[in-house]
């Protein structure tokens, strides 16, 4: 009996693929992607075994359309853990979970437990009988083991071994994927899909060489800037581990990260760098910044990836839906991702989520801004930030002016240890390249702050929350050189306005600008004047780093006014980072930004929030066993924004109002919707699932390709909703004043 992994529309299965080809297939790609950690043995048993329940009557009836769908996961799962008993029940999550996704050891939530699927009664119920033939065209190894050079931690074992098994679940999905794929581009008359095409490290570093001589060397700073870059450089051939970079606003800490990173990586053989930043306000900044570095070669060399699109968690694909996945594996030599992908990516448990994470070993992840890690998911992150270091070939950068204390030795509850700083003398760098001084001005209600606007021609004002940012900006519209920023506006609408403000203050003409914390994040602009809402410190400071960050100003004169807002209290979510803050203002009022201030506030920071740090995600897996596992539990828990934002596209040209020709190409073909979603990222808004809810109910909103994606893919399609200086507006609909806490 011939045995077939996929069918086609020809009858005489003569062009269908054998199932042991596919399994061989998937069995070899997954040994390779688990190559970089040393885990080829468990790559290859889980591709080998990951779709044995094909090896039934029952499926093979259903490839030519006589029964409905077969559950062929389950008898890989049952064989990986009657084989090879402990890691065999490792091998089972991802095998079980292959299309559906990970569950948890026992006591299942949206799926079946790996517990109840493994059972005899399931067995009975739900499979058919497996054909012998499997043990004829299958060879099985004898033994299985752990990673090579694979270190236990005492500590926490289950945690350990929850990653593994989604580091393998990665390495199976993304083989089966492209195996599939490839398949059907074959039947297509398509070439294979292209992989790992992307120009070389070594070329990169190459290329980054020649944009570095090319720079002026005029200035003042610039010395210095070279000064710090060869002396981190310097240190690329330490071990792979962890470290840190603790740069000043304006000594250069993003090229001097890039450059140790791909240093560091051909020293070592690692594979890519990986650039995470905290918000997706930044990431077409900084993916934009990287190609300008590689030139020619950028377009080929950068990924931007973040979570614009979601997942939807009921959708389980099969066969040639697999390729429509909206997500990427991070095939390529340069990543630049968000915090919000990178960490939920590392505890999910869905397919297209899990995909991408093999990819993460052997690489240099730089986390950008560590700093703004959500307080509530602290431990979880730096556990896993811990654990790619140990076992999976990752060297980590924490990359910040403000480097949070996280530490053993800073006294952080299991914190990190071994970390490397790799900048000169920290406390000398911040005495070099202070370019401002901090106060606090105490109460200023909004008259007051429109006096401070209406006195500086050039000056910016950051607030904590959109509707105090509107306000705000609508007092002082009348004023020339008056504009607005908010995450209302989509990234390609904000970079037009940046780059008009840029224009102007280097002109020396009118530009008195209110904005939401989006500024803070590495925003490329510098005012004489900076007003700033109270924060917690490490948000101060990146205010801070928008004012006199070319040292066009004496210090003297560049003021960062720290106000308190009677008319606006802090949203909850911010009222303890400001505590904090006010804390440490009455401890370092001399000099708010220094080191020691910095520090301090971390600790009252944490010490504030004791208890409150992701322990309890933790404590998941206090007396866990590989056997319960809880996979689907902590993907659930583990958010690090509210679930309750969507994305809408946006379509217009927000000055005419016209629809963008590009933006319309790209939804009129949605064939290949990871292409698509790359494309349409700069033009989203993310909304509140009410004010969603509300636009949606209002026809303002609707799906494109319903038919194929849902509520993947949803436009706006009244652009009298979308202005100008505002960006997305409901103003005279009451159901969407109940988001005025948004932050950003």
């Amino acid at each position: 009996m011939e045995f077939y992994a996929h069918s086609t529309d020809r009858k005489d299965c003569s062009d269908w693929q054998g199932l042991r080809a596919h399994l061989l297939g998937v069995a070899e790609r997954a040994s390779t992607n688990a190559a970089p950690f040393g885990g080829q043995e468990l790559g290859w048993i889980a591709g080998a075994l990951h779709d044995l329940g094909k090896y039934t009557r029952r499926f093979q009836d259903r490839l030519r359309g006589e029964v409905p769908r077969v559950d062929h996961a389950t008898w890989g799962a049952r064989i990986a853990q009657q084989r090879y008993k402990g890691l065999g029940t490792l091998m089972a999550y991802a095998i079980a979970g292959h299309h559906a996704g990970l569950a948890n050891g026992t006591l299942g939530e949206a799926r079946s437990c790996l517990r109840e699927r493994l059972s005899e009664d399931y067995l009975l119920r739900e499979l058919p009988p497996l054909l012998p033939e499997w043990e004829h065209e299958l060879e099985l190894p004898q033994r299985l083991a752990l990673p090579t050079r694979f270190s236990s931690v005492s500590t926490r074992p289950a945690f350990q071994f929850s990653l593994l098994a989604r580091m393998v679940f990665s390495c199976l999905v993304d083989a089966d994927f492209v195996d599939t794929d490839n398949f059907y581009r074959r039947i297509e008359g398509r070439d294979p899909r292209p992989e790992r095409t992307g120009p070389s490290l070594d070329v990169l570093r190459a290329k980054l060489d020649a944009h570095l001589v090319s720079l002026p060397r005029q200035g003042g700073i610039n010395p210095l800037r070279a000064d710090i870059l060869k002396h981190v450089r310097a240190q690329a051939t330490h071990k792979p581990g962890l470290f840190s970079l603790t740069v000043p606003t304006g000594g250069g800490k993003t090229l001097a990260s890039l450059a140790f990173a791909l240093d560091h990586a051909i020293a070592h053989g690692l594979r890519r760098v990986i650039y995470v930043v905290p918000f997706t306000s930044i990431i077409e900044q900084t993916a934009a910044v990287f190609r300008s570095v590689f030139g020619e070669l950028g377009e080929d060399a950068v990924l931007e990836h973040h979570s614009a699109f979601f997942d939807d968690p009921k959708s389980e694909l099969q066969s040639k839906e697999k390729r429509h996945l909206a997500m990427e594996n991070w095939d390529a030599p340069i990543i630049v991702t968000t915090a919000v992908q990178f960490f939920e990516s590392l505890f999910a448990d869905r397919p297209a989520r899990c995909r991408k994470l093999h990819n993460i070993a052997a690489s240099v992840v730089i986390l950008d801004e560590a700093q703004t890690l959500p307080l509530h998911l602290l431990r979880p992150c730096m556990q896993a930030l811990d654990e790619l270091a140990l076992n999976y070939r990752v060297s980590m950068m924490l990359c910040t002016a403000t480097q949070p204390a996280l530490g053993k030795a800073d006294g952080f509850k299991d914190g990190l240890e071994g970390v490397r700083e790799l900048a000169p003398d920290p406390p000398g760098l911040y005495r070099q390249l202070k370019r401002v001084s901090v106060q606090h001005a105490g109460p200023l209600d909004d008259a007051a702050l429109a006096g401070h606007l209406r006195s500086r021609e050039q000056i910016l004002c950051i607030v904590n929350n959109r509707r105090h940012a509107r306000a705000l900006f609508d007092a002082i519209a009348d004023l020339p050189g008056a504009c607005h920023l908010t995450t209302l506006m989509y990234a390609r609408h904000r970079s037009q306005v940046l780059q008009d403000l840029r224009t102007r203050l280097k002109a020396g003409q009118p530009c008195r600008l209110v904005s939401t914390s989006l500024i803070e994040a590495g925003v490329d602009v510098s005012f004489p004047a900076v007003l700033r809402a109270e924060a917690g410190l490490d948000s101060i400071a990146q205010a801070a780093g928008r004012c006199n960050r070319n040292m066009e100003w004496a210090v003297e004169d560049s003021q960062v006014l720290v106000f308190e807002s009677p008319d606006w209290a802090p949203p909850k979510e911010l009222k303890l980072f400001a505590e904090a803050f006010r804390m440490i203002e009455r401890r370092h009022r001399a000099d708010l930004l220094s080191l020691e201030a910095v520090t301090d506030y971390f600790r009252e920071l944490y010490w504030r929030r004791d208890g409150q740090l992701g322990e309890m995600l933790l404590q998941l897996f206090d007396g866990a066993i590989v056997d319960d596992l809880p996979l689907e539990t902590l993907a659930a828990r583990f958010r690090m924004i509210e679930a309750n934002m969507r994305p809408v596209i946006v379509p217009y040209d927000p000055q005419t109002g016209a629809e963008d020709p590009f933006v319309a190409s790209v939804l009129r073909d949605l064939e290949y919707a990871p292409g698509a979603a790359r494309k349409l990222q700069p033009f989203l808004v993310q909304v509140p699932r009410q004010g969603y809810d509300a636009l949606w109910n209002a026809g303002a909103i609707q799906p494109v390709a319903p038919e194929r994606y849902g509520e993947q893919f949803v436009r706006l399609v009244n652009p009298r909703l979308y202005h100008p200086k505002f960006g997305l507006h409901w103003d005279d609909n009451p159901q969407f004043l109940a988001a005025e806490g948004l932050v950003g």
